[in-house]
């Protein structure tokens, strides 16, 4: 059975992807817990929607986080070894999903409130996360902590992404709800 205390973290630190441990605030740590954070949202999102091709999609993306959380906590020394790295691929890829979904469901010119539905309201708190995540991505790029620009281009397109797949969902609802 996995050891899910271990005691390492008691003292206030935390270990990278190698031997380095480093304070529980510093802002890698902070950056890929947002991204952890981010991750569950969607999640609950999954649960909670009842459309296979958003639950699908976005358990994919939770993989794809998980290769990004790798990644941001890879200390230097480790970078080339440990083969964790956003590729301009999955932005690319983002990319095509994003324009797909657009062609399902016209966005809006128009501030979006959320909470039309349960799923989309879960998707629109993910994305919250997800700009957040992608606000201290861009400071440790800023910061020369990270190098890999993919990081950033990647959170930023996948906050897009779960707006528009929002949208989606709500508009299938109210499909759905429209009296024959």
């Amino acid at each position: 059975m996995a050891k899910v205390t271990t005691g390492t973290g008691d003292t206030g630190y935390t270990g990278l992807l190698g031997e380095q441990r480093v304070p529980k605030y510093d802002p890698r740590p902070d950056t890929f817990g947002t991204v952890d954070e981010a991750t569950s949202a969607l999640g609950l999102a999954r649960a909670i929607t009842q459309d296979q091709k958003v639950k699908d999609l976005i358990y994919q993306i939770q993989q794809e986080l998980y290769l990004l959380m790798g990644e941001l906590a890879t200390p230097p020394e480790n970078y080339e070894k440990m083969g964790l790295k956003m590729t301009i691929a999955h932005v690319q890829r983002l990319e095509q999903v994003e324009e797909d979904l657009k062609r399902e469901v016209e966005i809006p010119n128009k501030f979006i409130i959320p909470g039309d539905t349960l799923d989309g309201a879960a998707l629109d708190l993910a994305r919250t996360i997800i700009r957040r995540a992608e606000r201290m991505a861009v400071k440790l790029l800023h910061d020369g902590v990270i190098h890999n620009t993919e990081v950033v281009r990647y959170l930023n397109r996948l906050s897009d992404l779960v707006f528009i797949l929002a949208r989606y969902i709500e508009v299938k609802s109210s499909l759905a709800h429209l009296p024959e």
